[in-house]
């Protein structure tokens, strides 16, 4: 099953006898919040999930920005916004698609078969003229319980094993990468052995994502092809989603390192490499 899906092929499902439940995940980091914008228009009958509190558990030392949630408070969310396990999810965003695809990989991570991602997000639905709605629907409760375990996990160890054995993305800008800016975590750099892979360039100017054959080519050049072991990571396990995701489209399977760096970069007695070498 594909990973995303077109504004069109969503139209034509909603409208259909077993329409797929619809997640808001608008976000930003930094803010502002998102669910102000939700309510100005969304598309109809989706249900806002909230990604630093419902996505993601409490930031603290050794976990990152964005941890796991906890399962009660996810599956919670979850089952507050109508999702069920034998019926399909899509989810979305306003651009450009890392909230969404963090909803995505945490219930496919929490054995949810039947999850994506629409693919260039609100502004692919508005520019077709597509309806917004205002109103928060209220959804009969869904019946899905998080099973994790579905798609691989990363630990801090296990990452920096895979950026020797195999191959470990840096999804994060390449000036961070290199160890010339970081505005958010306490040293600049990336783990060891890591590959720069900037998660914008999976996409378009337009937000969509390139196409299958596109995205091959671009991760093989990195040397993530069908026959290696991949993990990715980022600032704190959310545009690392959006590359995992990426690479899914590809036909690539990768680990992510939820904790990425934020959870690295904390720990001093970690290694640390700058420049454009991967170390």
């Amino acid at each position: 099953m594909n990973a995303i899906i077109t504004v069109s092929e969503l139209a034509g499902e909603a409208a259909g006898e077993r329409p797929p439940v619809l997640l808001d995940v608008r976000w930003q980091l930094g803010g502002p919040p998102g669910r102000p914008v939700y309510d100005e228009g969304h598309l109809p009958g989706a249900v806002y999930i909230d990604l630093d509190t419902e996505l993601a558990g409490p930031a603290g030392a050794g976990r990152g920005r964005h941890p796991l949630p906890d399962l009660d408070v996810f599956g919670a969310a979850m089952r507050r916004a109508g999702v069920s396990a034998d019926r399909p999810v899509v989810a979305y965003d306003g651009g450009p698609g890392w909230g969404a695809a963090r909803a995505w990989w945490l219930l496919r991570w929490a054995g949810h078969e039947d999850v994506r991602v629409l693919d260039g997000g609100l502004a692919a639905w508005t520019a077709e003229g597509r309806p917004l709605a205002t109103e928060a629907p209220e959804p009969a409760e869904g019946t899905f319980v998080p099973r994790p375990g579905a798609l691989p996990l990363l630990s801090a160890d296990d990452a920096a094993a895979l950026a020797r054995s195999g191959v470990l993305l840096d999804a994060r800008a390449g000036e961070r990468y290199r160890g010339e800016v970081e505005p958010i975590d306490p040293v600049a750099g990336h783990i060891p052995g890591a590959v720069s892979a900037p998660t914008t360039e999976n996409t378009t100017e337009d937000g969509r994502f390139r196409s299958a054959p596109e995205l091959r080519e671009r991760f093989a050049a990195l040397g993530a092809k069908e026959e290696a072991r991949v993990g990715v990571y980022c600032g704190s396990g959310v545009s690392g989603a959006h590359e995992v995701l990426a690479l899914a489209v590809a036909g690539i399977p990768a680990a992510l390192y939820v904790g990425s760096w934020s959870e690295w970069s904390s720990d001093p007695s970690r290694p640390v490499a700058t420049g454009a070498d991967p170390g």
